[in-house]
């Protein structure tokens, strides 16, 4: 047998197959339609005080094989932890959970082999070359050195880096590194494929382009992919989507459905005196709903929010008030967000620029309001 041959034959046994599942792996699972199913799955960590901190606190989370999976949150919500859950680099502190139909504590190895990873912080070596950042990566996953040759030219042309192939990685820009990590990613046919804020620190023009390719990817081979984000227009791209909050699943379902959800349109007022526009709002919107004075002028949510627009323009003139812009708008994402966690997305978790909120409600209690 010639060399090469012999390091095939190795690498056929190492990789994980595409269809089939390993002898020793329960066909129950392998068979599930999902690639990755969690159940109490719990990460703690010892505080400073002695408490016990929960990174990930009782996920329950399905994710359909070829499905794009969003975690939606802002930083330290747990979506890092989660992945290295996932992705078997840490073992949980209870709960269970499998990904590619294999169970994460008990085969941890066959997890990995059968995932992709990338990761927020890059990790390729500056000093080689493209091409020599994968074929190296490909040896570790033991591909023999024809196969890594191969899929280091087949996953290159994937994500448009053929031509940079022998280009030094100090050379290429931003996004051309991310792309050169996914392709990373890639090299051993993974059946998921985890991307941790792949697109964090990268322009817009180059943000587009990764989406391009991981819908190219989705489309052509069927990859699952789970993707962390706290860029809401990402969350967009997803066939559905966990916000996650503080280590718990708060809301979970497609973009749409969420947004559905909330129900009632945004409605928002820039007039010549916005103070007192608040309080004309307050007098006429139905009791309960919060009025919101900010730098963007008053607000509301409201059902059927354009049909109010005239009615409160016609209320405001009367009073005098000149009413210089309206809009009445769906709710969006970061709605949603705010709906189940109390705060925009982009806010810091535990403060926020204040704005100041008033119930509709009588003249007496609007005038008591701060």
């Amino acid at each position: 047998m010639q060399p090469d041959a012999a390091d095939e034959a190795r690498t056929r046994a190492t990789l994980p197959p595409t269809t089939a599942a390993s002898p020793d792996l329960e066909p129950s699972a392998v068979q599930s339609a999902y690639a990755i199913s969690t159940r109490g799955l719990v990460k703690s960590y010892p505080g400073p005080d002695g408490a016990t901190t929960h990174a990930v606190h009782g996920l329950d989370l399905d994710v359909h094989r070829g499905e794009t999976f969003a975690f939606l949150g802002p930083n330290g919500a747990g979506k890092s932890t989660t992945i290295s859950l996932l992705c078997a680099l840490a073992r949980p502190t209870a709960g269970q959970a499998t990904v590619a139909g294999v169970d994460v504590i008990r085969q941890p190895d066959e997890v990995r082999r059968r995932v992709g990873m990338l990761f927020q912080q890059s990790a390729l070596d500056s000093d080689l070359t493209a091409e020599q950042n994968l074929h190296i990566h490909a040896r570790l996953y033991g591909l023999s050195r024809r196969h890594a040759r191969l899929r280091a030219t087949e996953t290159l042309e994937k994500v448009g880096l053929a031509d940079r192939r022998r280009s030094r990685v100090r050379t290429l820009s931003g996004g051309m590194r991310r792309r050169l990590e996914l392709a990373r990613g890639l090299l051993h046919a993974p059946q998921v494929l985890f991307l941790d804020e792949p697109t964090t620190g990268l322009d817009p023009h180059a943000r587009a382009q990764i989406w391009e390719y991981l819908r190219a990817l989705r489309d052509q081979h069927g990859n699952t992919l789970f993707v962390t984000t706290h860029y809401l227009e990402e969350a967009e791209n997803c066939d559905r989507l966990g916000i996650i909050d503080h280590g718990r699943l708060v809301a979970e379902g497609t973009p749409l459905a969420l947004k559905a959800a909330i129900g009632d349109d945004r409605v928002a007022l820039r007039t010549g005196d916005d103070a007192a526009a608040r309080h004309v709002v307050a007098g006429l919107a139905p009791e309960g709903r919060a009025i919101t004075l900010d730098a963007d002028g008053v607000s509301l949510r409201i059902p059927d929010g354009s049909t109010w627009i005239p009615r409160l323009c016609a209320a405001l003139a009367a009073q005098g008030i000149a009413v210089h812009a309206a809009s009445a708008t769906p709710p969006t994402l970061d709605d949603v967000f705010f709906h189940h966690t109390g705060r925009s997305i982009n806010a810091p978790p535990s403060h926020g620029t204040p704005t100041a909120m008033v119930p509709a409600a009588t003249p007496a209690a609007i005038e008591e309001a701060p």
